[in-house]
């Protein structure tokens, strides 16, 4: 709560940012993707937002929850607090901006004729799934940069490869089939399809994909746990040395 609060104050709109500022993002896609010279259209747009919106909540969750402890420093010098909960304050705190945006999203492919129907139950499982997601990679990756501070270039650089080979941009299902084999060991495929799917074909995600995805996600968590916890007090000696 203070987190959202301070990230508020710092605004002169406060919290009405959240709303203003996805609704200017999806705008902007609209106008190139939608009106603009591509001429894409309507479905175009609305596939492009489907991947966008849950991918932006995936990629800045993880990026503010990988440097929560070095961000924290001069917190956890003065209080001790478990390294375990920091990166889940800002994973959290993402989450709660990504539900107004998602909220925004079901709006707008509602009012163009896309829903809502029977498979939009579906969507809080999906929403699940990828917050196990975040909370390993964030965690893990807030694990293993105070140890190894060079790797935030590999985690940033990682996150940008990662956006042109999850199917945001793309369906994955007009690929070559030899493709299709290697991209679908990429976790994020199934959860932008488990929107989609819901959003704009009135289909029920793929339940065995989200299941291992939920199983990799959950053994990933546990081994940053288990680093987390082994390294709790030495974090501040590591980031002063």
């Amino acid at each position: 709560m203070a987190e959202l609060h301070a990230e508020a104050a710092r605004a002169y709109i406060g919290i009405l940012w959240w709303v203003a500022e996805p609704m200017l993002y999806m705008l902007a896609f609209y106008a190139a993707f939608g009106l603009g010279l591509r001429g894409g259209g309507e479905q175009a747009v609305f596939f492009l937002l489907c991947g966008l919106v849950p991918w932006k909540w995936f990629t800045s969750s993880v990026q503010n929850g990988a440097g929560s402890i070095q961000s924290n420093s001069g917190l956890i010098q003065q209080v001790y607090l478990p390294k375990v909960i920091l990166p889940l304050i800002s994973i959290f705190t993402n989450t709660l901006k990504f539900v107004v945006v998602l909220t925004l999203l079901m709006l707008i492919v509602s009012v163009f004729g896309h829903g809502p129907d029977v498979t939009w139950l579906s969507l809080p499982v999906v929403i699940v799934v990828e917050l196990l997601l975040i909370v390993a990679c964030g965690s893990l990756a807030a694990s293993i940069l105070p140890i190894f501070p060079d790797l935030k270039l590999v985690v940033d650089n990682g996150l940008m490869v990662l956006m042109f080979v999850s199917g945001v941009f793309f369906d994955i299902s007009r690929l070559p089939p030899q493709a299709q084999a290697v991209l679908r060991y990429n976790p994020l495929i199934p959860i932008l399809e488990g929107f989609r799917a819901p959003l704009l074909r009135h289909e029920w995600p793929d339940w065995q994909a989200l299941f291992w995805v939920a199983v990799a996600s959950i053994a990933m968590y546990a081994v940053a746990i288990r680093i987390l916890i082994t390294y709790d007090r030495r974090y501040i000696k590591l980031m002063i040395a």
